[in-house]
């Protein structure tokens, strides 16, 4: 019988946010928003552990409390606003291995920003890289809102826009004034989770490797705080999940 992969879950939740301060454990719908991404992540079937990465000792303790383990403290050169993935997550994996002995086959970065990714969302991006031995990494993707045909650039001198991409590259007249129907479908990464081998973050120093799965989220799910308008966007989509569930459990 073949041996069960080891998977765990990094969820990083450094404490210097700008635009958003606290934004972590900033109370999303009663709880704080980093609650959100632990407790989903706990009644995922296929996770053996959920460490944060945080560089702060009161979201730490936030962590703690609603289940996950917070064994380490970030180091503040790699908690900068240009401090990278693959830093927080190799910091963790060798803290992991170096203290403990543990060593995962698999790895997801969980963000705490992107509190309406699910449980079933999580399985599915782990079921996706087990089913396929020759992926690096999955990421989930939704359909692009706006499309890359359609963007602009400031031209030389600074007087007129030309297109983004140039024709040599659409290979179309004036994509920018077609329906977006004609275009070829565009996806951008959500941004809720990465799923990935260790070797890819170990050998190829990388989140996505070169061979990338993906599977879907909705745009409702994918939503992600980047700022307080982000944060009640994402109120308005938890409260509205709440009541439907409440509604469906024969509550009211």
């Amino acid at each position: 019988m073949e041996e069960r992969q080891k998977i765990l879950a990094v969820i990083p939740a450094r404490s210097g946010s700008k635009s958003v301060p606290r934004k972590n454990i900033r109370l999303l719908a009663g709880k704080p928003l980093i609650a959100w991404t632990i407790e989903a992540a706990k009644k995922s079937r296929y996770l053996d552990r959920i460490i944060v990465s945080t560089d702060d000792g009161e979201i730490a303790a936030v962590a703690k409390s609603y289940g996950a383990e917070a064994p380490f403290l970030r180091p503040k050169e790699i908690s900068q606003d240009l401090s990278t993935d693959v830093e927080f997550l190799l910091h963790a994996l060798d803290w992991l291995r170096d203290h403990e002995g543990y060593e995962p086959d698999i790895v997801l970065r969980l963000p705490p920003t992107s509190p309406l990714r699910t449980t079933a969302h999580i399985d599915e991006g782990i079921r996706v890289l087990l089913g396929d031995p020759e992926a690096d990494a999955v990421r989930p993707v939704t359909e692009a809102p706006k499309h890359p045909y359609k963007m602009w650039r400031v031209g030389k001198g600074g007087k007129y826009l030309e297109p983004f991409l140039p024709e040599s590259f659409t290979h179309m007249e004036e994509p920018y004034n077609m329906p977006r129907q004609a275009l070829p479908k565009a996806y951008i990464h959500t941004g809720a989770m990465d799923v990935m081998r260790t070797r890819t973050i170990r050998e190829m120093r990388s989140t996505s490797g070169k061979r990338l799965g993906y599977f879907f989220m909705s745009p409702e799910d994918s939503v992600n705080i980047d700022s307080l308008a982000d944060f009640e966007i994402a109120e308005f989509f938890m409260r509205k999940r709440q009541k439907q569930a409440t509604e469906e459990n024969g509550s009211i």
